[in-house]
């Protein structure tokens, strides 16, 4: 018999043998997927944009699947009427969760908080902020390079060159959480999304005295403690020289925005409010 028959009979019975090993081996450690996640990731939106916590949609799916109760799993892409549909699947009851929306807490436009230098290097929030404080004052304003734009899958913000802010289009916000991930200052926050699209938050995350978060920028808050005072829901809290309204606990009576001397607190889709009279609208509906 020649060697190349000997050493092709050779690696053959070699092959044969490894793949019986192979195939044993398989058998032996072989793991069966419930058929139902696969159900479940064809009711979600297939975005896998990370929103749920979980890197993508089929690894939401299992935790569905394998979690004994889905209070602590939600797809803010695909909604409280895609959560349903996944609990039907899977007969269990999902949490009635509001819908949220990505807003901008910094007014720090070019009018209100003046450029004192220009920065000439990567254009990047993640690199800017790492290497200097920016090119206003304001150590914790908005950089304006849009990392924030091009993170976002769903294109629903863009950067206005008028005023140098990012702009959130709340119609395709998804509130999937990659801008706010993605900016260095943590400007960005998620919020309860109310009829109409309407928020009254607090636009500053300064949390300097007033003398000096005043120098940084004109709109910035002083925490002089105004609009807590007047607030009777127990929706704005004091920190650190700054403001916070809880958008959970917010009627959007709007009393706190006539307060602010600083024009610090936000008041989005709403129809014009005098705020000279003394009387305040309080029956606006969530």
């Amino acid at each position: 018999m020649s060697s190349i028959l000997i050493a092709i009979l050779s690696l053959s019975s070699l092959g044969i043998v490894a793949a019986i090993i192979l195939y044993l081996v398989a058998q032996k450690f072989k793991v069966l997927e419930n058929p139902i996640i696969h159900d479940v990731e064809d009711a979600l939106p297939a975005a896998n944009c990370g929103g749920c916590g979980y890197p993508g949609c089929r690894n939401f799916a299992e935790a569905c699947v394998n979690s004994d109760s889905l209070d602590d799993l939600y797809c803010p892409v695909g909604g409280q009427e895609t959560m349903d549909i996944v609990a039907n699947l899977l007969g269990k009851k999902a949490k009635q969760t509001d819908p949220r929306v990505a807003v901008i807490r910094c007014s720090g436009s070019f009018e209100n908080r003046p450029r004192t230098n220009h920065y000439d290097g990567a254009s990047s929030c993640a690199v800017a902020s790492a290497l200097y404080v920016g090119d206003t004052d304001c150590p914790v304003g908005c950089l304006g390079m849009d990392d924030c734009v091009e993170v976002c899958e769903f294109e629903a913000i863009y950067m206005n060159d008028k005023t140098g802010l990012p702009v959130v289009i709340d119609e395709k916000c998804t509130a999937c959480g990659a801008c706010v991930e993605a900016c260095p200052r943590d400007i960005i926050e998620l919020r309860k999304q109310n009829k109409k699209d309407r928020q009254i938050f607090v636009s500053c995350i300064n949390t300097e005295k007033g003398g000096i978060a005043k120098k940084y920028c004109s709109v910035t808050c002083i925490g002089c403690t105004k609009c807590f005072r007047v607030c009777e829901f127990e929706a704005i809290t004091m920190g650190n020289n700054l403001a916070f309204i809880d958008s959970d606990m917010c009627t959007l009576c709007r009393r706190c925005v006539t307060e602010c001397p600083t024009n610090a607190i936000l008041e989005i889709n709403f129809p014009l409010l005098n705020k000279t009279s003394e009387k305040v609208n309080t029956d606006i509906k969530k």
